[in-house]
C-alpha cells in the first residue's frame, strides 16, 4: 500500500529568509511526533563536503528540537534506511545525488521507505529524485550515473527552481520552458515546474501547493498552463499510477 508523507521543496532557501526558515510550519507538521531526522548530503552544492553539509541542517532541526544524522555516518546504509524515522535530502547536484544513491545501493531501500509512509522532505536535487527521472533536472552531468531513471514514488518529473522567461532579457540560449517541451517530445511523463518558494505537500493520496508562487504543468500534446496554490493537484498523483 502506497503511504507517501511528502514535503517536495523546490529550493532550501528563500531571499532573505535562513536555510529552511519558510518551511518551519510544514516542517513541524511532517516531522511531528519524530525526534530523529536521516540526512542524505550525497548532492554536495558547491562540492561542500558531506561533514559540512550536514552540519548545516542539524543547525536548523536543533531549533526544532530533532537530532539530525548524516547517512554517512552509518556503516551499514541499508539497515538505516529500514529503521529510521524520517529522512530529509538536501539539493546540490542532482547528478551527483543520484549517482551516490546507486553507488551505494541506496535507490530502491530509500523509494521504499518512502512508499511506507516514512516522513521525507527533498529540496531541489533532493525533489528531483523522487519524479520518474533526474532528466528535467537543471544540473550539468558532472559524473554518469548508471541510470537517469529516479525513485519513482511520485509519477511526474519535477523541475526545481523553474524560472520564467524575461520578455526584456538580452539572454539568447534556451528557456527553461523550451527545454522541458524539448524533453517531452521524447518522454510522454508531465513535468512540474516548481518556482522557488513553493513546494508540493502529498499525504497518501492527498496533493496540494504550498508556498507563494504557481506551479507551472507541462504535459505532452497540452500547452503549458498554471495551477495555484489551493488548486486540486490529485490528478498529478493518477499520472502513470
Amino acid at each position: 500500500m502506497i503511504n507517501r508523507k511528502l514535503l517536495i521543496a523546490s529550493t532550501s532557501a528563500i531571499y532573505g529568509k535562513p536555510y529552511l526558515d519558510y518551511l518551519t510550519e510544514e516542517l513541524d507538521q511532517l516531522y511531528n511526533g519524530i525526534d530523529n531526522i536521516v540526512f542524505i548530503p550525497f548532492a554536495r552544492p558547491g562540492g561542500i563536503s558531506y561533514h559540512d553539509y550536514s552540519d548545516i541542517a542539524r543547525k536548523f532541526f536543533s531549533k526544532l528540537g530533532k537530532k539530525l544524522i548524516g547517512i554517512h555516518e552509518y556503516d551499514n546504509m541499508r539497515e538505516m534506511l529500514n529503521e529510521c524515522e524520517g529522512i530529509f535530502t538536501g539539493g546540490g547536484n542532482t547528478f551527483v545525488l543520484l549517482n551516490s544513491l546507486y553507488k551505494h545501493k541506496l535507490v530502491e531501500p530509500l523509494r521504499k521507505c518512502v512508499l511506507a509512509g516514512i516522513p521525507y522532505l527533498g529540496t531541489s536535487a533532493g525533489s528531483n529524485i523522487l519524479g520518474i527521472s533526474i532528466q528535467t533536472t537543471n544540473d550539468m552531468p558532472i559524473v554518469y550515473p548508471p541510470s537517469f531513471t529516479a525513485l519513482g514514488v511520485v509519477p511526474f518529473n519535477i523541475n526545481p527552481h523553474y524560472t520564467d522567461s524575461d520578455p526584456d532579457s538580452k539572454y539568447m540560449g534556451e528557456t527553461r520552458e523550451a527545454r522541458i517541451k524539448e524533453f517531452l517530445v521524447f518522454n510522454n511523463v508531465p513535468v512540474t515546474g516548481l518556482r522557488d518558494g513553493s513546494y508540493f505537500i502529498i499525504n497518501d493520496t492527498e496533493i496540494k501547493l504550498g508556498g507563494i508562487h504557481s506551479v507551472r504543468i507541462f504535459e505532452r500534446s497540452t500547452k503549458p498552463y498554471e495551477l495555484y496554490p489551493g488548486s486540486d493537484l490529485l490528478f498529478l498523483l493518477n499520472k502513470n499510477e
